[in-house]
């Protein structure tokens, strides 16, 4: 993580020296040009050229400094910007290429490379498979398996899969929600994820269905997030964490100083 905010803030001085460099030796001199032309800021005795290059010496030079700094804090506020929308759009691309190569892992691979630290297998969301009725415990189950993921680096939850990576499919689950079909658990997840963990990091869920021998199965695929992945239990909040093939709750000395390592 240091190695990320070093890197990060490393861009962050680039981008602002490559501008402060633009205003400088590109603004500047077109600014000049303008002058040249404009508001005839010459006795003809010397060309544009000229004019525009006497600007650059005297700004390299300290002579016109006032000059410079103007230039330098345009040109580098600029460099900031697009350093910032550079970085956004590399990470949209960065999401959307992992996304490609997470939905490119064939189902029945990752069904027969059992559970592990980047991959959860879960029978029902809200289906009790043994007692045959509902049981909402099973979705407190469900929220720390994803918030394990966020707050660590990720991974794949299947629903409708065994421990043995056997299908269970969904349909007890359809037969609890009003819409009873793909669509409706979709959004009976994102709510439950949204009321418990926040609506904030309901983008970092990606949910595509898949059907096997007649059964539907729900994957997830779960990116790290910004900020911590908190589920409220027993009136106060936890921080849970994927560690080998399960997911636990760190107690207050583990979490403050997973935090502060992963995201100060």
């Amino acid at each position: 993580m240091v190695n990320v905010r070093k890197n990060k803030l490393l861009l962050h001085l680039a981008s602002i020296l490559f501008g402060a460099l633009f205003g400088v030796l590109l603004i500047q001199p077109v600014n000049d040009m303008v002058i040249y032309h404009l508001y005839e800021a010459h006795d003809g005795s010397i060309t544009q050229w000229q004019f525009v290059y006497q600007g650059v010496v005297k700004s390299l030079t300290g002579e016109t400094y006032r000059k410079t700094l103007y230039y330098i804090l345009v040109g580098g506020g600029i460099g900031w910007l697009f350093g910032l929308v550079f970085r956004v759009i590399r990470s949209k691309l960065d999401t959307i290429d992992s996304l490609n190569q997470e939905l490119g892992k064939d189902l029945l691979s990752l069904l027969s490379q059992g559970e592990g630290p980047r991959l959860e297998f879960k029978s029902s969301f809200r289906w009790d498979l043994r007692e045959q009725r509902a049981n909402k415990k099973l979705e407190v189950v469900i929220l720390k398996t994803i918030a394990g993921f966020m707050n660590g680096k990720g991974g794949t939850l299947l629903i409708g899969v065994d421990d043995e990576g056997t299908t269970t499919g969904l349909q007890p689950d359809y037969s609890l929600l009003k819409k009873s079909d793909a669509d409706g658990f979709e959004q009976a997840l994102v709510t439950a994820v949204s009321m418990s963990l926040g609506a904030d990091l309901c983008p970092y869920l990606h949910i595509v269905f898949h059907a096997i021998e007649g059964n539907d199965i729900c994957r997830i695929i779960i990116k790290a997030t910004p900020r911590p992945a908190y589920l409220n239990r027993e009136g106060a909040p936890r921080l849970y964490l994927r560690t080998g093939a399960g997911t636990r709750d760190m107690n207050i000395q583990e979490a403050t100083e997973y935090i502060k390592g992963r995201w100060s």
